[in-house]
């Protein structure tokens, strides 16, 4: 059963001082969209979304929208989804409604935000100057980097999974939170803050020119209950590194938790053979392993000023 919080707010009027409201969800975020309507008391639009044989995307909002206040919620990754996302917010637009919303849970290119080399592009900021052309507001859910707010010339905001995730590992009952690098310490400190528990980052350290191990800074994992948390898993291999280190080290179980599970390349095999006792993700991207919901978090945020 995915795991969900009960939210503490029950008048959508209120959310963005707006009125009608109306949510029109893509098919990457189905089920977010859904929890959402459900918490926040909110009519779904009637959306047809269809591929033709030549695989063109087919897009018509059949609910009418004209003065009313759109919610959109559609991850944009992979590719398709995002352009799903342009294509709704474009058909959204034509109806005259009285204010778009685009709420993206997971930001595809989010990692590419600044040149590295010569000849590359800033995709980041190249979809931003997309996105914000179809919507008055955007909101994004644990961006990789906050700075990519600063691409948006409309009001935008972040939320955080950080609560959700940490009433979930609260019934795992872990000793230690750990973070897979120094980066993702102060996300690993406000969940043992919500748990109640000790927290540490990993550092690498090289044995020679082909091995490096991990361990806790400054804690002993010896038979701990472990949970690495971090804000994406991609490909796994660092994570599942960790885990079988930590495994070796004496750590009784270890989970591997985030808001973003991509799990690309096999990440879940590796995990897996790495040890790792339950891989635990958000439905910012709706798969396998998305056991906790930001439905709450998302409508909180909405009912905030902007």
């Amino acid at each position: 059963m995915l795991f969900q919080p009960v939210p503490t707010f029950i008048t959508p009027p209120a959310i963005l001082g707006l009125g009608s409201m109306i949510i029109v969800g893509g098919t990457a975020s189905k089920g977010l969209t859904k929890r959402l309507s459900k918490i926040m008391n909110v009519e779904i639009a009637d959306v047809i979304i269809k591929r033709f044989p030549d695989q063109e995307l087919y897009v018509r909002v059949m609910t009418k929208l004209e003065g009313r206040d759109v919610i959109i919620v559609q991850t944009t990754h992979p590719d398709e989804s995002l352009f799903e996302l342009l294509m709704l917010q474009e058909a959204v637009k034509a109806q005259k409604p009285k204010s778009v919303t685009s709420v993206i849970p997971y930001f595809g290119y989010g990692r590419q935000d600044k040149i590295f080399n010569d000849g590359e592009v800033v995709t980041a900021e190249m979809i931003v100057r997309l996105i914000q052309a179809g919507t008055d507001r955007v909101m994004l859910i644990d961006p990789h980097k906050e700075h990519i707010m600063n691409f948006f010339g409309v009001p935008v905001k972040s939320a955080t999974a950080v609560g959700p995730i940490s009433d979930y590992l609260r019934g795992i009952k872990p000793d230690l939170i750990l973070a897979p690098d120094i980066g993702a310490y102060p996300r690993v400190k406000e969940v043992a803050g919500v748990i109640g528990c000790h927290y540490d980052h990993l550092e690498k350290h090289r044995i020679n020119g082909e091995t490096v191990e991990m361990e806790a800074k400054e804690l002993n994992v010896d038979g701990k209950v472990v949970a690495i948390v971090d804000d994406i898993i991609s490909t796994g291999g660092t994570m599942a590194a960790a885990i079988k280190q930590l495994k070796s080290q004496g750590a009784k179980a270890v989970y591997a938790a985030c808001t973003h599970g991509l799990f690309v390349g096999g990440a879940i095999e590796k995990l897996t053979a790495a040890g790792c006792e339950s891989v635990i993700a958000t439905d910012t991207i709706e798969g396998q392993f998305s056991f906790v919901s930001v439905a709450p978090v998302v409508a909180e945020a909405l009912g905030e000023k902007w």
